[in-house]
């Protein structure tokens, strides 16, 4: 009945499962015999081809370590496991139980990457389990089934030996309905790092704690007189925000002994949104940011964690320097940005946290390198290349790991960053099994570099990934808050590991090839920095023509920058959507100065003045800009004394200005003419505005014609001056012999002030006299009434710069 039970699934009495073991120990007792006997690299083969032939037994169940504590344990402690175990196959696992292993000692760091390596149960490897006390039952596990568990065992039950590095094998032992005998079903592997004692010389080691982001601003600012902002999207917002990427990094930073390596754009970009800033949405509509209290909180947190810390700052935006050195270096211009990005990175840093940083690191994408890169990086000021152990290979047979610093020629230090640890935590570390596992990799590889000249003190130095996920950098604290409390090493600052004597043995001799194939085929091609060189003429070519060159340059110099980021790798689209972003907008603005087109002009006459009309509707205004105005058929219209006429433009933001240019014709018909924008220094601004002169001179015939008008109309004015002058004289001498000519005061006749008379024809009965005082009026000079003219003169002078631009 027990075993029919045990066959169904049922779990068996405490008793029968210790008979079961002894018979299992017993039956495999002459085996193991032999076993013994046999040299280590046999017992090592032999029970990789058992595991070869045993692949669907050890694999049974997967087996998920999710913590172990505490990481070092010492010699009083209890050592405590948990877990997760998974039933993979079709058939239900019964009277199971998970124990402890004790592998062998590791030797070398060689030797922990094999262990890593390895999968399935190996017998002779993987040892027997700690005291069968220490176990944890797991009830029938059906497929695909999970069940949690955990293991409590004194550190000195383990019976650890000397200092070194441990395997430690986590194993399920049960049986199945195909296989109804006691046997290893799954096991998973870690590392256990066990220190008897201080060591006498600790290693010093010097953790990079990498603070950069993605690009984050557009080249874009809302057009008002604060250049508000434009972000691409609202994702820096979610990364400082409490639970965030960066918020995590932060966070875990500020307790552990590292040093801070920043990028001043992820400053620059968080500062922005502590103020109004914009978010871009769909088509060319925005939205207003409201995560000010966040950009706030973040950048005070950062400010107060890095005061007395060592800080480096990357080039501004983080500019990728293989790319630089493999496709931009052949592109005139391009190597000058890196020197602008470094040289506004201390600027950027200090302003903003009120720290000093050091700016002579240069740090390529992966610490690979090759002299073109090392040129490159060095060109910008940086003396220091953060490179890594798999580019810069040992070549000497050295049988330890050195110290990082290595002299490489021209005055320039490679600090070596150790490639092991430094990729520790690359992969998804968002699973406490993975997290676990990768935590005790890290400690026994730190560990193993000490014990492999424990007498020789190195410095050596980690350089993580760029940007490690929330998950990467609680795992990274998890390591480094172990690791400070270890007896074996001791943290150190970058800036102190440079310092270090350079081992003698240590290769200095940069690889001339070898750059990694996967590394080159995400680097920026020689076309986006040709693009950026063209942006970069035309941003030349319009900040001459700003009175305020700074509100143009700034933003737009930065942006430049922004587009030779690192993070653009593996985003190749993205990257080519930006550089055509910035060069489209910087088009946008440059437009906003203009000529305004011009229809067909009509010229009567032989001279005249032609106006052209330039616009500004910028925020700011322009100056040191000249128009001209050129003739194309000279020989019919001259412009000024000559083909063409220059004059100087100045143009307050938000207006227009009209130029006239004065014009002598030479004869009738079309003259095409042309007017074009140049700087002071004669490079065409804008497109050149192209419009006819329609010249119609005046004839013969037409002048003869108005000569003779004009003489009609002076003998008509003549006529009419001396018949009033006779009538005048008529009337005063009647007036002399009237008797009736004054008032009784002597005063003139108030019936004759004023009277106007009219002819005979008219019809008036009006009497002679006055009639004659009538016509003496109108021939009175001091009455001659000649009409005002409709409008005032015209000015040929030009309009002056307030007449305001209708938006």
């Amino acid at each position: 009945m027990a075993e029919a039970a045990d066959f169904q699934g049922m779990s068996p009495s405490p008793a029968r499962r210790w008979l079961r073991r002894t018979r299992a120990l017993l039956v495999g007792a002459p085996l193991l015999a032999g076993l013994v006997q046999l040299p280590t690299g046999a017992v090592a083969h032999a029970a990789e081809q058992s595991a070869v032939t045993e692949v669907g037994g050890s694999r049974t169940v997967a087996v998920s370590l999710n913590s172990l504590s505490p990481s070092l344990p010492t010699e009083g402690d209890t050592l405590t496991l948990s877990g997760t175990v998974t039933n993979k196959s079709k058939q239900a696992v019964t009277d199971a139980h998970v124990g402890l292993r004790m592998g062998q000692r590791l030797t070398s760091r060689t030797s922990i990457d094999d262990a890593t390596r390895r999968t399935g149960y190996l017998a002779g490897v993987d040892g027997p389990e700690v005291g069968g006390k220490y176990v944890a039952d797991v009830a029938r596990l059906a497929p695909g089934a999970k069940q949690d568990f955990s293991i409590s065992v004194p550190v000195k039950e383990l019976d650890l030996g000397s200092t070194g590095v441990y395997e430690l094998g986590v194993s399920l032992s049960g049986q199945t309905v195909a296989q109804p005998y006691e046997q290893v079903l799954g096991i998973q592997r870690t590392f256990l790092p066990w220190q008897s004692g201080n060591a006498d010389t600790k290693t010093k080691t010097t953790y990079l704690w990498p603070l950069i982001s993605s690009v984050h601003l557009a080249s874009e600012t809302l057009p008002n007189q604060e250049q508000t902002p434009v972000f691409q999207n609202d994702d820096l917002a979610k990364e400082i925000a409490p639970g965030g990427r960066l918020s995590q990094l932060l966070s875990l930073g500020k307790d552990l002994d590292v040093t801070w390596v920043v990028d001043p754009d992820l400053l620059a970009s968080v500062d922005a949104m502590t103020d109004s800033y914009s978010i871009k949405g769909e088509g060319d509509s925005v939205t207003a940011g409201k995560h000010q209290a966040v950009a706030k909180q973040w950048l005070a947190d950062l400010e107060k964690t890095v005061q007395h810390k060592e800080v480096v700052a990357l080039p501004f935006a983080d500019p990728d320097l293989a790319s630089l050195a493999h496709n931009g270096k052949n592109v005139t211009g391009s190597l000058s940005h890196l020197k602008d990005a470094t040289n506004v990175a201390a600027s950027t840093v200090e302003t903003i946290l009120h720290v000093k940083p050091d700016t002579d690191f240069a740090w390529p994408v992966d610490g690979a390198v090759d002299p073109s890169i090392i040129k490159v990086a060095t060109s910008a000021g940086a003396d220091k290349v953060i490179a890594r152990s798999d580019s810069l290979k040992e070549t000497g047979g050295l049988f330890y790991t050195p110290t990082a610093a290595r002299p490489i020629g021209g005055g320039t230090t490679a600090v070596v960053a150790d490639a092991r640890l430094s990729t520790a935590f690359q992969g998804d570390m968002d699973a406490a099994g993975d997290s676990t596992l990768a935590v005790q990799k890290f400690l026994a590889q730190s560990l193993m570099i000490s014990l492999e000249e424990p007498q020789k003190q190195r410095s050596i130095v980690i350089a993580p990934q760029r940007m490690p996920s929330a998950g990467q950098a609680r795992s990274m604290a998890d390591a480094l808050t172990a690791l400070q409390s270890s007896g074996w090493s001791q943290p150190d600052e970058l800036s102190a590991a440079v310092d270090a004597r350079p081992d003698p043995n240590a290769t200095t001799k940069v690889p001339a090839s070898g750059y990694p194939s996967s590394l080159r085929k995400a680097q920026l091609p020689q076309s986006a920095f040709q693009q950026i060189e063209d942006t970069q003429g035309k941003l030349d070519n319009f900040k001459v023509i700003l009175t305020d060159p700074a509100r143009v340059v700034t933003p737009f110099g930065r942006a430049i920058d922004r587009a030779m980021s690192t993070s653009w790798r593996g985003h190749a689209t993205e990257a080519s959507t930006f550089r055509q972003g910035v060069e489209s907008y910087l088009d946008v603005l440059a437009d906003q100065v203009r000529l305004i087109e011009k229809s067909e002009t009509k010229l009567s006459g032989r001279s005249a003045t032609i106006p052209v009309t330039v616009q500004n509707n910028l925020m700011q205004g322009v100056d040191h800009l000249v128009l001209r105005l050129t003739s194309k058929q000279p020989t019919r219209l001259k412009i000024g004394d000559g083909p063409y006429l220059e004059q100087p433009i100045t143009i307050s933001g938000g207006h227009s200005q009209s130029v006239k240019f004065p014009t002598a014709a030479n004869a009738n018909g079309r003259a095409a003419v042309v007017a074009q924008l140049y700087t002071e220094d004669g490079q065409a601004y804008g497109p050149a505005v192209t419009f006819d002169v329609n010249v119609t001179e005046i004839t013969p015939t037409v002048m003869l014609v108005i000569a003779g008008g004009v003489l009609l109309l002076v003998l008509a004015g003549f006529r009419m001056y001396t018949q009033r002058k006779r009538i005048a004289a008529r009337q005063a001498e009647e007036q002399s012999k009237s008797p009736d000519s004054a008032t009784d005061d002597g005063g003139p006749s108030e019936a004759g002030d004023g009277a106007v008379g009219t002819d005979d024809t008219s019809g008036s009965t009006a009497s002679p006299e006055k009639e004659s005082a009538a016509r003496a009026g109108e021939d009175d000079p001091e009455h001659q009434g000649d009409p005002a003219p409709d409008t005032a003169p015209g000015s040929s002078d030009p309009s002056g710069t307030g007449e305001k631009v209708e938006r």
